[in-house]
């Protein structure tokens, strides 16, 4: 019982210094003062606001409860431990590792520290190279990052697609909210390829198709990126496609331009011009977000266009289903012979050894 005790007073002090790393008392003072916020008379005035609030505090709750937990857990079991008997080693010795197992998966979270670690995420995804197969491809990507997200409780909302001639998509964006979510699929970003045998070749010859998957932080706030309106081009035409007659029958589809680095968003997904607006402002705001990061930028204004073509040799993953069956992410090392399971949206272990591996 002394070496257990011993233990568990050793993972009881990590507990501690994680939630002081965290700062979990300025976490639950600010929980406090938002829900004292919502406590007003005038809190639902302002819907938006209000469910922005909600939402902030819903993942302050998770948060702290979590860890919170956590610390009740290990000064349970150090109690159970200084008044128990030797009969009841092999049990405590199972909930201390089932609570060091917790703690692991808590404190590996503490990595995701970035500036942008705790946003939701805007992904794009482009068919590449490989014709019908890459837009196949692309479409199987999206399942994959829905069903992903779906198992981690975060909201997947499809926000523009553009589907192939034959099959497959061209191209999507989507909205992925929940906690850490950029913090965990910022490594996703990159060119993905796919090597198998074509269903759309009646020869059934294998085929390699690429895609692109970009992920970016979503960012809601105008002043994290500031974009000067003499810098947009905005056009508004009839929608087509799904969304009703009255989408079809209304000029409530809006493209903008931002005219310097030549990125363009086109939303025609809500019936609300406004709506549509908005939403693709947040893209643009998204995307030029992560073109400053990734040309190390300051202001908007020092931005160069895209280079999307140079990038597609970038590729940072192969999923092989023939003639052997792999997954092998090229920067981690990771490689599992589960294609399907991984496709089915089993990212967990890739995205954990990516982030092993950048922070080595």
């Amino acid at each position: 019982m002394q070496e257990l005790k011993k233990q568990l007073e050793e993972l009881r002090q990590k507990i501690a210094s994680a939630m002081e790393a965290i700062g979990i008392t300025q976490l639950v003072r600010e929980y406090e003062k938002l829900h004292g916020q919502t406590l007003e008379s005038n809190f639902w005035s302002d819907a938006s606001k209000a469910q922005e609030i909600s939402k902030q505090l819903s993942g302050l709750e998770k948060r702290i409860d979590l860890w919170q937990r956590l610390e009740k857990a290990c000064d349970d079991t150090l109690e159970l431990v200084a008044f128990g008997d030797d009969q009841m080693e092999d049990e405590l010795e199972v909930q201390y590792k089932r609570i060091k197992k917790d703690f692991d998966q808590q404190a590996f979270e503490l990595a995701y520290n970035g500036p942008h670690d705790k946003s939701n995420v805007i992904v794009d995804i482009y068919a590449g190279a490989g014709g019908t197969d890459a837009q196949d491809w692309a479409s199987m990507l999206l399942r994959m990052y829905v069903r992903w997200a779906e198992a981690h409780d975060a909201k997947a909302m499809i926000i523009a697609q553009s589907d192939g001639e034959e099959a497959g998509i061209k191209s999507a964006t989507i909205e992925i909210d929940g906690d850490l979510i950029y913090g965990k699929m910022k490594g996703e970003h990159g060119v993905h390829r796919l090597v198998r045998l074509s269903p759309f070749n009646a020869d059934s010859l294998r085929q390699t198709s690429f895609a692109k998957v970009v992920i970016m932080p979503k960012i809601d706030t105008p002043d994290e990126v500031a974009i000067d309106d003499k810098d947009l081009k905005v056009d508004v035409y009839r929608a087509g496609g799904h969304g009703g007659q009255s989408v079809n029958t209304t000029d409530s589809a809006v493209r903008i331009t931002h005219i310097p680095t030549g990125i363009s968003v086109a939303i025609q997904n809500e019936r609300s011009q406004l709506q549509n607006k908005e939403t693709a402002m947040t893209i643009l705001r998204s995307r030029l977000a992560t073109m400053l990061e990734e040309q190390h930028k300051e202001k908007v204004d020092e931005l160069k266009g895209p280079s999307q073509s140079a990038e597609w040799g970038n590729q940072i993953r192969s999923y092989v289903l023939h003639p052997y069956k792999q997954v092998k992410d090229l920067r981690s090392k990771y490689e599992t012979s589960d294609v399907q399971k991984v496709l089915d949206g089993d990212l967990d272990p890739l995205i954990t050894a990516y982030q092993e591996q950048t922070m080595q």
